[in-house]
């Protein structure tokens, strides 16, 4: 861009330092944009501008001389900055004001309060769970949600002529036979099974799919956490345990379980665990009047599916259950809908 003509000063010059800051005020306020500001900037204030010029100057003079262009070099550089200062100051209100319709915004406002989100409350109760059964010595898993034919169903002893496939309602990948979106987090057991040495114990939080009409009561994508622990002698009486100390952590408070015969293919004996309902006592929607509540299906893990995972039946032993997430959110909160939970509606998620 174009500009003036520098002012080159020598060692010997006399000129008046009032009438040099003057040609510099000058020439700042009539500066157009802030690059002009930067080209006066580095004219005046740069390595080789003016005052530098001066500066260097310095030491070639005679003594007598050299304090009154020290004094003139530092008058022009704080005369020079101050107005480059204002200028830039006074070029980017007006671009501000230009650009925000003559004034008509206020750039001195506090800006809009930008709005907190919170955790979806199944994600809430993950954690929690995590956090309860971690402090049982328990690890938490992850596993695919694609997930082979043989893992999904034939290690936990679902053969291809199975019943029970029929029940699971799955969704089939296209052209992949042997690839099934994961009908429920029990696939995990196998594959723990694989990549652990026993004794151990484990959970695994996970999106499961299951290819049914969707209502008040299912839905074709829900969460499920699965349990699975694995040692000597493990017995219904650790099983038991277990699932009251996590009924605590959930309700807050000591819950009635009891177990009833139940049938899965992957644990033997299999068992339906129901809790006596917590928010009533001579029976409510909630529990549909009976004063217990359908919690997890669990049991003694199946010989088989021990087999399957590498482990020697004869030696060990061990349990599983499967805790349906989304009901037991459901059921803390009172939710009537299970479909309110991935619905993406703000108006319901906000209240957690």
């Amino acid at each position: 861009m174009p500009c003036e003509e520098r002012i080159h000063l020598s060692p010997d010059e006399s000129q008046d330092a009032e009438a040099l800051i003057a040609a510099a005020l000058t020439r700042v306020k009539n500066a157009a944009d802030v690059e002009q500001l930067r080209v006066l900037e580095r004219e005046y204030l740069g390595a080789g501008g003016m005052v530098g010029a001066l500066l260097a100057s310095i030491p070639t003079l005679p003594p007598d001389q050299r304090k009154a262009t020290g004094q003139r070099a530092n008058r022009i550089k704080a005369a020079v900055e101050a107005a480059l200062a204002e200028r830039k100051t006074a070029l980017e209100d007006a671009a501000l004001e230009k650009e925000s319709g003559g004034g008509a915004f206020d750039a001195t406002l506090p800006g809009a309060r930008v709005e907190r989100g919170s955790l979806h409350p199944i994600t809430q109760v993950t954690r929690e769970l995590e956090d309860l059964f971690t402090s049982m010595g328990y690890v938490v898993l992850d596993g695919p949600e694609v997930e082979r034919d043989w893992y999904n169903f034939e290690a936990l002893n679902i053969p291809k002529d199975h019943p029970a496939r029929d029940a699971q309602d799955t969704f089939y990948c296209e052209g992949k036979g042997d690839l099934v979106l994961r009908t429920h987090t029990s696939p995990c057991q196998v594959r723990a099974m694989e990549t652990m040495k026993p004794p151990f114990r484990a959970i695994v939080p996970g999106k499961v799919f299951r290819q049914e009409t969707t209502d008040a009561s299912h839905e074709h994508t829900f969460h499920q956490m699965e349990g699975l622990v694995v040692g000597r002698d493990i017995s219904v009486g650790h099983l038991i345990g277990a699932m009251k100390t996590l009924l605590r952590g959930v309700f807050g408070r000591d819950i009635e379980v009891r177990l009833r015969p139940g049938y899965f293919p992957f644990v033997e004996p299999g068992f339906e665990l129901d809790a006596k309902c917590p928010f009533c006592k001579s029976g409510c929607s909630v529990c549909k009047q009976s004063t217990w509540i359908e919690l997890l299906p669990c049991g003694m893990v199946h010989p088989n599916v021990l087999k399957s995972g590498g482990i020697d039946p004869e030696h060990w032993s061990g349990f599983a259950f499967g805790l349906g997430l989304s009901r037991l959110v459901m059921l803390r909160h009172k939710i009537d809908d299970v479909r309110h939970l991935l619905a993406g509606d703000l108006r319901f998620l906000e209240q957690f």
